[in-house]
């Protein structure tokens, strides 16, 4: 009977191991059968088991070492410190040094790093918990006892325990008793690897549940200090549940506290339009467990699935739409409904420029925006030439303010899809190709555009990789008095000799509405234009975010 040694290549025999096995030898007088001395025979022998005894016997060896290091002298220093500071108290007439003394040892700083060494020196690293009752088997049921550390977290929900355990409760619908219904990612319960979905809860802290309701079960947690015991029957069948790596970005805001339908309000987890999840769990049809990226706090909370919000989405355009029959439904895409997009990092390539594409109302400034830009560094930042199929007037160059193409190719281009927009005016198409977005992407430079918002789903492709910008107005009001004050020209006027008028304000912001409404899960950044200088500080910041910081773009533009 040996066992492996580390270090020195050799097989060693464990002494106590070996006494063991000789004393079974002799114990066939013994009571037992057969097949139970045959298994202790098989264990005692086996490599595993020396394997563990060594172990153990390396460790007790390690913390006789550990006793010739420098101990405390004294483990109740807040204590010695209070009686100190007693004495002092009681001197008729201190010194200056007295004096200094006591204001010393009231200081917090001292006074922590005292709690601090009492702590270590009492070896109050952990919990306590109690010993664990021994349980007859009575031969018909598997039971499993598991103790936990009862959290600091208050309890104010109902039908869970996630906050004090981190696992919710239920009553299952077939039996009538209490089973755990969750068991969220990081919590006390996670961690301890003991408690699984669909173990039976029978006992907690010695009071038999059997007939109760969550909520009773609620209550005597509630009322815990502590440790508490879990008498559990485990679950037939248990999936090992590991945690996912999906990222998704959030196009929707949720506030648990205010979702009359989320099992624990406690458990929810709050999150606003834009963030990043890291979703660890998607078992639930309609409750996923997630983490805010970048957040140091270990346990998941709950939020609802991506086939719960699209029904609730879809339930409230249904209501709206009842509301407004003679709404404008023209170009608006309602089988998409954004909830979660499955997102990853994506990192600066050297040489090559993700597109930057402006988006907003028209008069809204983009073109002076964009203008500003280019103006900046024409060598960096170039625009693709359009193609017209109008006929080439004197003075213009092909290829310079246009491409002059024939009609009929134009078209056919447009038909095969290599047009990213288009349009017609007086008579003659306009239009921006795919390649000629393509080319100065290859070519080392920065692409700038601002097409018409339809053409977002041409562009948003995982070859281009743009990086979208939403040129936002600001309300009715500002946005009157800033065009004003500026004597802004409108846009909508060909000689562009006359300011906005109402109608025009009116009609940028309800195209504002309707962009919003359709696309703004595709903005990475959203600029509101009331100050254009301002505005363009920012535009200028964003650009430089793109080509220096990794950023999240959906997870197939990096597979």
């Amino acid at each position: 009977m040996t066992s492996d040694v580390m270090g020195n290549g050799k097989k060693k025999t464990d002494p106590a191991l070996t006494d063991l096995y000789a004393n079974l030898q002799k114990a066939a007088n013994l009571p037992s059968t057969e097949e139970e001395l045959a298994f202790l025979n098989e264990l005692l022998q086996s490599k595993e088991l020396n394997a563990l005894v060594n172990i153990h016997n390396r460790i007790l060896g390690n913390v006789e070492r550990r006793r010739c290091f420098p101990i405390p002298a004294l483990s109740d220093g807040m204590h010695v410190l209070a009686d100190v500071l007693e004495l002092l108290l009681q001197q008729p007439q201190r010194t200056e040094e007295c004096q200094e003394l006591f204001l010393m040892l009231q200081k917090p700083l001292l006074q922590g790093l005292l709690c601090a060494h009492d702590a270590v020196a009492q070896k109050d690293y952990y919990p306590h918990l109690p010993d664990i009752p021994v349980e007859e088997d009575d031969g018909e049921q598997t039971i499993k006892i598991v103790q936990l550390v009862k959290s600091n977290e208050p309890l104010t929900g109902t039908q869970s325990a996630e906050p004090i355990v981190g696992a919710t409760i239920k009553t299952d619908e077939g039996t009538g008793k209490i089973v755990i219904a969750r068991v969220m990612h990081g919590g006390a319960a996670d961690r301890s690897g003991l408690i699984h979905v669909g173990d039976e809860v029978v006992e907690v802290n010695g009071i038999n549940v059997e007939g109760k309701e969550p909520n009773d079960v609620l209550a005597i947690l509630q009322s815990s200090e502590g440790t508490i015991t879990f008498k559990l029957v485990p679950a037939e069948s248990r999936l090992n549940s590991r945690e996912s790596k999906v990222r998704v970005r959030a196009h929707f805001d949720y506030d648990s506290s205010t979702d009359p339908y989320i099992p624990c309000k406690e458990a929810g987890l709050d999150f606003k339009k834009g963030d990043v999840l890291h979703i660890v769990c998607q078992d639930d049809q309609y409750w996923w467990q997630a983490r805010k990226e970048g957040d140091k706090n270990m346990r998941a909370g709950l939020i609802p699935s991506r086939a719960l919000q699209e029904k609730r989405i879809l339930h409230e355009r249904e209501s709206q739409n009842g509301d407004e029959e003679n709404a404008e439904n023209d170009d608006f895409d309602r089988e998409l409904i954004a909830t979660y997009e499955e997102v990853a990092k994506l990192y600066p390539r050297p040489g090559i420029f993700r597109p930057v594409v402006l988006i907003g109302p028209p008069g809204v400034g983009r073109n002076e925006l964009k203008r500003r830009l280019i103006d900046t560094d024409p060598e960096k930042f170039r625009t693709p030439t359009p193609f017209t199929s109008r006929s080439i007037k004197p003075g213009e160059v092909d290829g310079k303010e246009y491409f002059f193409v024939p009609r009929e190719q134009m078209e056919a281009d447009i038909e095969k899809g290599k047009y990213i927009e288009f349009g017609e005016y007086k008579g003659n198409l306009y239009g921006t190709s795919a390649d000629s977005v393509k080319v100065i992407v290859n070519s080392g430079h920065v692409c700038i555009l601002n097409p018409h918002y339809q053409a977002l789903k041409m562009l948003r492709t995982p070859q281009l990789k743009p990086y979208i910008v939403y040129i936002s107005p600001p309300s009715l009001d500002i946005l009157k008095e800033t065009r004003m004050a500026n004597h802004a020209r409108s846009t909508f006027d060909v000689d562009n000799s006359r300011g906005f008028t109402e109608d025009e304000f009116k009609d940028m912001i309800r195209h504002s509405e309707r962009i919003e409404f359709l696309y703004e899960h595709f903005f990475d950044e959203t600029i509101v234009n009331n100050d254009l200088v301002v505005a363009f500080g920012k535009l200028l910041t964003a650009v430089n975010r793109v080509e220096t910081e990794p950023l999240w773009v959906p997870a197939s533009w990096v597979q």
